[in-house]
C-alpha cells in the first residue's frame, strides 16, 4: 500500500508530500497566468488535490502539517515578504491613517454583529455563532480569540479559510461590479474580508493594492482582538 510505504519513512513522506504540494501550486499558478482564470487560483487548485491524495494515503492533517514542516518555515518569510508594497506607500498611508482605522474599525463592528446575529438566529448555537463572527481575521488570531471566547476553533480554522479563498477570488470582480474602483477601496476590503489570501493576490494586481490590503491585514487583526473581547459578549447577551 502506497500508505504504508510512506508511513514507514518520515523523510520519505516530507519528500514526497513536499514536492506534490510545490508541483500542484507552481502548475497551477502556470495555468492561471496562462488563461487568466480565477477558477485556476493556486491556492484552490491545491487544495482541491491535495485532500482526495491525503483521503487516499490515509494522512490526516496533522501527519501532514509535519511532513511539510519545510514549508512552513517559509511561510513566516513569504508573509513579511508582502510589507514590501507597504513600505512603498507608507508616506501616503500615514496620511491617511485616520480614516483608515475608522473605516477599519466600523466594518469588523458591523461583521463582527452580522455574523453572530444571523448565526444564533437561523443556528441558535453560541459556539458556532461565536466562531462564524470572527472569519475575517488571520488564522492564529481568530483560533485564539475564539477559545477565549468559547467558540468552536475547528469551524472558525474552516471559516477563516473560505473567507479568504472566496473573498480573494470573487471579492476584486465584485468591488467592480459595485462600482468600487480605487485601488485604495479595493486593497481595504479585500486586506480585511480575506486576510493573507486576499493581500496576496492584491499584491498580484498592483503595490498600491497590495499595500493597503497589507494595511488592513493588521490593523483588522488589531482591532478585531480589541474589539471581539467586549462586543461579542455583549451581543450574546441579546440572546441570554
Amino acid at each position: 500500500m502506497i500508505s504504508d510505504f510512506i508511513a514507514d519513512s518520515l523523510v520519505m513522506a516530507s519528500i514526497v508530500i513536499t514536492l506534490i504540494t510545490v508541483i500542484t501550486y507552481q502548475v497551477a499558478a502556470a495555468l492561471q497566468q496562462r488563461w487568466q482564470s480565477i477558477w485556476l487560483n493556486p491556492m484552490l487548485v491545491t487544495i482541491s488535490i491535495l485532500v482526495p491524495v491525503l483521503l487516499f494515503v490515509e494522512m490526516n492533517y496533522q501527519e501532514y502539517t509535519r511532513a511539510t514542516q519545510l514549508l512552513n518555515y517559509l511561510l513566516e518569510p513569504a508573509i513579511v515578504a508582502l510589507g514590501f508594497p507597504l513600505y512603498q506607500q507608507l508616506r501616503q498611508i500615514r496620511f491617511h491613517w485616520r480614516e483608515i482605522t475608522a473605516i477599519l474599525s466600523f466594518g469588523i463592528i458591523i461583521v463582527i454583529a452580522v455574523s453572530l446575529i444571523m448565526a444564533m438566529i437561523l443556528i441558535k448555537a453560541p459556539e458556532i455563532a461565536v466562531a462564524l463572527s470572527l472569519k475575517s481575521v488571520t488564522t492564529p488570531i481568530g483560533i485564539t480569540l475564539t477559545d477565549q471566547l468559547s467558540g468552536d476553533s475547528s469551524i472558525t480554522a474552516f471559516a477563516i479559510m473560505v473567507a479568504g479563498l472566496f473573498g480573494g477570488l470573487l471579492g476584486p470582480a465584485w468591488l467592480k461590479v459595485i462600482g468600487v474602483k480605487s485601488p485604495k477601496a479595493q486593497g481595504l476590503a479585500i486586506g480585511s474580508a480575506s486576510h493573507v489570501i486576499g493581500t496576496a493576490i492584491m499584491v498580484r494586481v498592483s503595490a498600491e493594492h497590495g499595500a493597503y490590503s497589507s494595511v488592513a491585514l493588521i490593523l483588522s487583526a488589531l482591532l478585531t482582538a480589541l474589539i471581539s473581547p467586549w462586543l461579542i459578549p455583549l451581543l450574546q447577551t441579546l440572546f441570554s
